[in-house]
């Protein structure tokens, strides 16, 4: 079992995991699943069936590859995947998560939701790189765990030979001489990296990683394991100061393997004084029953078939069984159902290699309450050596766990909230500060402090002041993102530490939900009545590197808000707080905006023929233009929308401008192209949208298919089916439907021929690198050719040259948007260049 230090042990497993799973089908190609995990410096490929795991290959199965045989790399994953995957819940406590690694000698769990969901991986070397070892490897010297039989591989050897070196001899690595006095190492990982690309008949030598980084056998496994996460490595190489020789090798499993013999050799020392204590007390069989009889600890003794034949008072006393209900059973009659088979099964197989067993169980009680309880097994052997017996002695330690439980929460937490107090708060700021050190992060300190409630406290009472509090605490931790923190310093005053900041303006936005969620009316004794919030706010590293001065860099941005005025927040940094004044300045002229439509336009670019050139359609393309910033590029406020949450009543307006231009035109007897308007994700999946459009048509008489829909491809892969359903319901109404900026994401050709599409629109960058990259020709063939058969019309966008437009001959392009072939026009001059000479009659 590993040591995990008291606070990270509780923490629940979803705290450590990788959320990012990597995944394939169980067709997928051996080699194409191995890039996938070497690009993503993944040790796991989880294998997915319709939804469910169906197994796992690992960087560990790499070494059973044949690399002699090329064609060994192409079979289906699934031909050498593990099965089944074993799996532990979200919230289970990484300590109960240390000791299943420990038990069950593996390297991986899935970890799923309450539905089974796969939701995250975790490993035993993210429990060393991440949680709580800090005082064991501080203490213990690299000597003490190191692997001290190294495999030592010559350069000449073939891969497949080192592989199989690798396998027989249970090594994830390998110290490669590679002629001349160097040194190189192969890995697992690299092993990985072969599978997915075969390098042939190379020999290990000119394979091997170099230089090989080492460390001494006196250093402390603190600093060798610092030094493996500082330079991203899984091995170091032991070298002897004297000879300078190689004399062993060290890796994350050294290390864990290391804290587990430890914990072993606790546990043995422990158990060796209960045994030496009870062969004494046989010397005296009438004091021996006396003792038992009088124990507080519960006391099984079972025959050589765990039939239960003797349980002392203690027994009775903490189970409500009688010994007359118990003798001749067996002890699963208190089984509490919270263990597996493999539990017990790995119980058993301990007792018969050991003689004993401990640890701790849940039990039953005669009640049906469950109760903890520290179990200890014995065998008991004959004269001959045979078992005859197993004597279990056990403590209810339900009340210990919970009083410990609760003195830890009356060390770290607040009393009235249970919010963290500002101890804990510290140690998750330093710990936050170094994780974000190392992967060269941000994170933010908000230091919140509540305005006017002393005036609550002073004419309703503490009683209600406490109630206010806990009102504001919940509405904030609801406000706040999964990983981050909340605390309460004291009094009116809370902390929150935000973690894993992408940019500043993911912790104003934070801030100013803070405000509004406390800015809602609070109801108490009858009275509803409304306070606010003042929020100062710093930022590692820019405003501290110490955890000290972030809080107190907070707490002055704090006094400086009150100041200002209260009820809003302040960045320390100066800069930083003027580009968020700006911002919030141009998301308020955008809702002013959106809510007069003043300033706000669209122009309309020309989608021509490819051979006549004749206009057969236009795009949308929204403008803005203010009376204090200008005009706007849509690059800044189409964003800006977005984060501001006003991207969907600016899509709504757009689209309306557009239906209202073509009814213009109708009116003035022209005959206008079909329009494409682009929607906004958010716009997409709202649930009226259908009936919004259905609206539209209506509204302004618009003929069927005059106006249509541009939307990009990753807006459906998540709701692959409903997007489905939504394009079926669009094209019922005429509309035509493209799917923009195509080739640039994730394009899933499995699913695009069900989609009710009618264009893909090829994006610019494949244009642009036209007669430049013969990758990009590729692509643009093969998107061309499969619309082709999918019976799509292919817009080329992003047309500026001659050149480009005579390159576009030789694939199968319908329609060609771009500068050369038009520019956006404000709605009178599309109407004078392409409508006048096309008035209805």
């Amino acid at each position: 079992m590993i040591h995990l230090d008291p606070t990270a042990a509780d923490l629940p497993v979803e705290r450590l995991m990788h959320s990012g799973l990597l995944t394939c089908s169980p067709d997928t190609p051996l080699h194409e699943a191995a890039q996938r995990m070497a690009t993503r410096q993944c040790s796991s490929m989880l294998i997915m069936q319709k939804g469910k795991v169906a197994g796992i290959w690992t960087e560990h199965d790499s070494l059973r590859v044949d690399f002699n045989n090329p064609d060994s790399l192409k079979i289906p994953i699934a031909q050498v995947m593990s099965s089944p995957v074993s799996s532990v819940h979200l919230a289970t406590p990484l300590s109960e998560v240390a000791l299943r690694f420990s038990r069950e000698k593996r390297r991986h769990f899935l970890v799923v939701d309450d539905q089974g969901r796969p939701q995250g991986i975790v490993s035993q070397t993210d429990l060393t790189i991440k949680q709580g070892l800090e005082l064991y490897l501080s203490l213990r010297t690299v000597n003490e765990v190191m692997g001290t039989d190294p495999l030592l591989l010559p350069g000449t050897l073939s891969l497949s030979q080192a592989a199989a070196f690798m396998l027989k001899q249970q090594q994830d690595a390998a110290v490669v001489s590679c002629g001349n006095d160097e040194l190189g190492i192969i890995t697992e990982r690299d092993m990985v990296r072969f599978v997915a690309r075969h390098p042939g008949n190379t020999p290990l030598g000119k394979l091997a990683s170099r230089p090989l980084l080492t460390i001494t056998p006196q250093d402390s496994l603190l600093r060798a394991r610092d030094m493996l996460i500082d330079h991203q490595l899984r091995h170091l190489a032991v070298r002897d100061d004297e000879n300078q020789h190689i004399v062993g090798l060290l890796g994350f499993r050294n290390i864990l393997e290391g804290a587990e013999q430890n914990h072993r050799l606790e546990l043995h020392q422990a158990i060796a004084q209960r045994d030496q204590a009870m062969q004494s007390s046989r010397l005296n069989l009438q004091l021996a029953e006396r003792v038992i009889e009088a124990s507080l600890e519960g006391v099984i003794i079972t025959n050589a078939k765990s039939r239960i034949e003797f349980v002392n008072p203690a027994f009775s006393h903490t189970t409500g069984f009688s010994a007359e209900e118990v003798l001749g059973k067996t002890p699963a009659i208190l089984s509490s159902g919270r263990h597996d088979a493999a539990f017990y099964q790995d119980m058993w197989k301990t007792l018969q290699q050991k003689g004993y067993w401990r640890g701790e169980i849940w039990n039953r009680r005669k009640s049906g309450q469950l109760y903890l309880e520290l179990l200890t097994i014995t065998t008991i052997r004959d004269e001959e050596g045979n078992i005859n017996h197993f004597a279990a002695l056990f403590t209810d330690i339900t009340h210990i766990r919970e009083n410990e439980d609760q003195i830890r929460k009356l060390a770290y937490y607040d009393a009235l909230t249970q919010l963290p107090n500002r101890r804990l708060l510290e140690d998750r700021l330093e710990q936050a500060m170094r994780h974000a050190h190392r992967h060269k992060q941000r994170l933010a300190v908000l230091f919140i402090d509540l305005d006017h409630f002393k005036q609550v406290n002073d004419s309703l009472g503490h009683a209600a002041g406490d109630e206010l509090l806990l009102d504001v605490s919940r509405r904030m931790a609801a406000r706040l993102r999964e990983d981050d923190t909340l605390a309460r310093l004291g009094g009116d005053e809370f902390i929150a530490l935000l973690p894993d900041l992408a940019d500043p303006d993911e912790v104003t936005r934070i801030a100013r939900r803070l405000i509004d969620a406390i800015g809602e009316p609070f109801q108490l004794k009858n009275q509803t009545f409304r306070i606010g919030c003042s929020i100062g706010i710093s930022l590692y590293p820019d405003d501290g590197t110490e955890p000290e001065q972030l809080l107190q860099h907070a707490d002055a941005a704090m006094y400086r808000a009150k100041q200002e005025g209260r009820n809003t927040y302040r960045l320390y940094s100066t800069q930083l707080d003027v580009r968020e004044h700006r911002s919030l300045a141009m998301e308020t002229a955008l809702r002013n905006t959106i809510d007069s439509g003043e300033g706000l336009s669209l122009h309309y670019q020309p989608l021509v023929e490819r051979n006549s050139g004749a206009l057969v359609s236009m795009e949308a393309l929204a403008r803005w233009v203010h009376p204090e910033y200008g005009q706007v590029s849509p690059g800044d406020f189409i964003p800006l929308a977005e984060r501001s949450g006003l991207i969907l009543p600016l899509s709504q307006r757009l689209m309306r401008l557009a239906a209202a231009q073509l009814r213009s035109w109708l009116d003035n007897g022209l005959q206008p192209v079909p329009v494409a308007v682009n929607l906004s994700a958010q716009q997409f999946w709202q649930h009226d949208l259908i009936m919004q459009i259905r609206t539209l048509y209506e509204e302004f008489q618009l003929p069927a298919g005059l106006l249509n829909f541009e939307l990009t491809e990753s807006m459906l892969l998540d709701k692959q089916q409903q997007a489905i359903r939504v394009l079926q319901e669009l094209r019922e109404l005429g509309c035509r439907i493209a799917m923009d900026d195509f080739g640039t994401g994730y394009s899933s050709l499995s699913y695009l021929h069900q989609l009710p599409i009618t264009t893909l629109k090829i994006d610019r960058s494949f244009i642009q690198q036209l007669g430049e990259s013969a990758g990009s020709e590729a692509i643009l063939a093969a998107i061309t050719g499969m619309a082709q058969g999918l019976k799509l019309t292919v817009v080329a966008e992003g047309v500026e040259t001659q050149a480009q437009l005579d390159a576009l001959g030789k694939y199968q392009v319908n329609v060609i948007q771009g500068y050369f072939t038009g520019r956006p026009l404000p709605a009178e001059d599309i109407a004078s260049r392409y409508f006048m000479n096309n008035r209805r009659k």
